[in-house]
């Protein structure tokens, strides 16, 4: 199925934090990689995702969410960021999976769940894709976690090294802790408002960058 039939379908719109696996992508121990990824639209039947590395139509792979589960599926559409992901399952399993989509979408309803939310130390961005500027010049694409004021954790096809001094989207900041998805930021200069960080942390891909006032700024990566 094509993601522009599945957009037309009927679906839940949820952000579900998850992981992933392709195949033939492998860390230096020769384990497969796993990267961080997010749904954005969820059926019984299939799930559109956003992702660092889209892979290929026809790719198996394996997901985990915490919301849901272990699934196992192959990729039917590739899109812009993303992958649309066809279930492999039983039926009793899709009965489940259906239960559980009417319940999250009723919680997602539920105004105390979003004042829940917001009390977290940690937030999800709404546009999830970034960029990645190292210190040679070159971009790589990321994708965004979560962020806090002083730091943002981010999967990408490249694993730094501890220490390694970078800059995503238009902040700066220095690799501080690796997990297996991906890496953990710490910015150099903490921005307490969150509306502006979102801001400076989405896609940019080098260059001056306009602050807030319409000045621009270079971008100056202090070595490692």
């Amino acid at each position: 199925m094509s993601v522009e039939t599945f957009l037309r379908q009927r679906a839940v719109r949820i952000e579900a934090q998850g992981t992933y696996t392709l195949p033939n992508w492998y860390d230096p121990q020769g384990r497969l990689r796993s990267f961080a990824c997010r749904t954005t639209r969820v059926s019984p039947f299939r799930m559109l995702v956003d992702v660092p590395v889209v892979g290929k139509v026809g790719d198996r792979l394996t997901s985990y969410f915490r919301d849901f589960g272990k699934f196992e599926g192959q990729i039917s559409d590739v899109c812009n960021g993303g992958f649309l992901l066809e279930l492999e399952m039983t039926r009793a399993m899709r009965v489940r999976l259906a239960d559980k989509l009417v319940w999250l979408e009723r919680k997602l309803k539920d105004p105390s769940s979003v004042r829940e939310e917001r009390k977290d130390a940690r937030f999800i961005p709404s546009a999830p894709h970034s960029t990645l500027t190292w210190a040679d010049g070159s971009v790589t694409p990321c994708f965004i976690v979560d962020f806090s004021a002083g730091g943002v954790a981010v999967s990408s096809e490249v694993q730094p090294s501890l220490g390694t001094p970078l800059a995503i989207g238009a902040c700066i900041g220095r690799v501080v802790r690796l997990f297996p998805e991906g890496f953990a930021i710490k910015l150099l200069e903490p921005v307490h408002n969150l509306g502006e960080l979102e801001r400076r942390l989405i896609r940019h891909m080098g260059g001056p960058v306009a602050n807030a006032d319409g000045r621009y700024e270079q971008l100056t990566l202090i070595p490692a």
